[in-house]
């Protein structure tokens, strides 16, 4: 019973990052593009795709074509929900179960 709470909690805050992350990445991308609109110092590329990269690939994926913001660019178009498809089978791999057992990240998650 404890080690299902565990689990819940572990997935409760895996869960809150995952929207934290692709609220604050969404929120990036619109500020770039308004910055952009207003030519202000910018947010750099790198950071853009750092934010997807470490769990806000869909606000990235929002971003861009809610705000039409790096569209143009295959970094972005291709780059960005190649990260999202690599996040999501990571993921799935880290769930299977190893040689019958379940495997560390599904015990926690």
């Amino acid at each position: 019973m404890e080690s299902w709470n565990r689990k819940e909690q572990h997935m409760k805050l895996f869960i809150c990052y995952l929207i934290v992350m692709n609220l604050i990445t969404f929120f990036l991308y619109g500020l770039d593009k308004w910055k952009a609109m207003h030519h202000r110092w910018r947010i750099s590329e790198a950071a853009l795709l750092l934010a997807a990269l470490i769990g806000g690939s869909i606000g990235a994926l929002a971003g861009m074509y809610g705000f039409r913001h790096k569209t143009k660019h295959k970094k972005f178009t291709i780059g960005v929900p190649l990260l999202l498809i690599l996040q999501i089978i990571l993921l799935l791999w880290l769930r299977r179960p190893v040689f019958g057992i379940e495997s560390a990240a599904a015990i926690l998650f």
